[in-house]
């Protein structure tokens, strides 16, 4: 008898019984799936993985602990068989065939009735790739399209423009430290549906490049604002294109949320009844001294992370930072946006009791191909930052975490 493709279909599983046959690997990864979907899941095993077995007590699935026996499979609307015993396997197979349960089988595809297709999400779409007949199956490369898709999918490279989904309103997306892969799935995605772009100087400007010709790029720092502050003019113009029912993302490097001014835009926003879609990014408090082989925390040397702005010396009347409070703690200190500050700021700490000899990293263009580290103490980081010609952007880490690993530089 020739060979037909399979017929692809999506079940409704939700309220009906599946069958699990076999608690061990191929449960624990197909398992969550069908707990999602709302199945009435009995699974029927003698032993478990902790997974499995942290599901049942959950309450998630349903656990009979004994082995396969004939009438399982009564009354199901699917079955799952992956026990290791090949007999048991077959004889459940053989029961779905008499009571008409599609059963999938783990360890014979071409004696199953149904095959699990390799799925992805995004944005509410499933996508489910599925090899059209039994023999040359490869689920890597039914994995492999299926990843294609999705990344497609995600960063909207493969949506038809007059087909692509619009997020309305204004998006606020952290384009993380400055590294273009570092963005999230979601904030490339919504890069990809947007009409207009509102970037900083300190966003991931690689990213820019991609967009396609007819995406007005607005550098925020040459939006004019005659009398108003700089800010104001960006809510604005936020505002404005919005209210022309354009796609807005307002694009800003790290987190929107760290020393970024995001929620100041939030709020304009909202005055102006715009809904704004919040993204968070990665923050290069954090990221740029990893990426310099710096970790923040670290056992036995530093139990806690502090993370504070440089941008006014620790003597300007508008200093909202309590440096003395800060000299007295033992863990490590994380200066953003303190470059031309780091002499004032490194005298404080050592005035208030900081050792002279505590090391300090300075990370330049973190993340970047432009990336450098320069090594100093508090005692040395202020001429060192003059001998080396450190430059803004650049991220300052105060501490024996600076120590913990490999100097390396870019």
């Amino acid at each position: 008898m020739a060979e037909h493709p399979a017929y692809p279909v999506g079940l409704r599983l939700s309220g009906r019984r599946v069958v699990v046959l076999g608690g061990g690997q191929v449960a624990q990864r197909r398992l969550p799936t069908l707990i999602a979907a709302g199945a009435d899941i009995v699974l029927v095993s003698p032993h478990a993985t902790p997974s499995v077995e942290a599901m049942a007590d959950a309450g998630e699935i349903t656990w009979v602990r004994r082995a396969y026996q004939d009438g399982d499979l009564a009354e199901a609307w699917y079955a799952l068989i992956a026990t290791s015993d090949p007999e048991a396997n077959a004889a459940a197979s053989a029961e779905g065939e008499r009571h008409r349960v599609w059963c999938v089988r783990s360890d014979d595809a071409d004696q199953a009735t149904a095959w699990t297709p390799a799925t992805g999400h995004s944005e509410g779409v499933t996508v489910a790739v599925l090899t059209t007949h039994a023999r040359g199956r490869d689920p890597r490369h039914t994995a492999a399209i299926r990843d294609a898709v999705v990344e497609g999918l995600r960063d909207g490279t493969l949506v038809a423009p007059h087909h692509r989904t619009r997020t309305p309103g204004v998006a606020l997306v952290g384009g993380g430290p400055g590294d273009p892969d570092l963005i999230t799935v979601r904030g490339r995605r919504l890069l990809a549906e947007a009409d207009v772009v509102i970037a900083d100087r300190l966003g991931p400007r690689d990213l820019l490049a991609e967009l396609p010709s007819h995406v007005e790029v607005i550098d925020a720092a040459k939006i004019p604002y005659g009398r108003y502050m700089a800010q104001e003019a960006i809510n604005n113009a936020l505002v404005e294109h919005a209210k022309q029912g354009k796609a807005v993302v307002r694009l800003k490097g790290g987190d929107p949320f760290v020393f970024g001014r995001g929620m100041e835009e939030v709020q304009a926003l909202a005055e102006a009844g715009i809904p704004c879609t919040v993204v968070p990014g990665i923050s290069s408090s954090i990221s740029v001294p990893g990426a310099a082989g710096i970790p923040v925390t670290h056992r036995g040397v530093a139990h806690e992370f502090t993370v504070v702005s440089g941008h006014v010396a620790p003597d300007d009347a508008r200093s909202l930072v309590d440096w003395a409070s800060l000299a007295k703690l033992t863990g490590t200190l994380v200066i953003l946006m303190g470059v031309d500050k780091i002499g004032k700021i490194a005298e404080t700490l050592v005035a208030h009791g900081k050792s002279p000899k505590t090391p300090v990293a300075l990370v330049q263009e973190g993340t970047t191909a432009a990336q450098r580290r320069v090594d100093a103490t508090l005692d040395t980081v202020a001429e060192t930052v003059r001998t080396e010609d450190v430059k803004p952007p650049a991220v300052i880490v105060v501490g024996e975490v600076v120590r913990v690993g490999p100097e390396t530089s870019a």
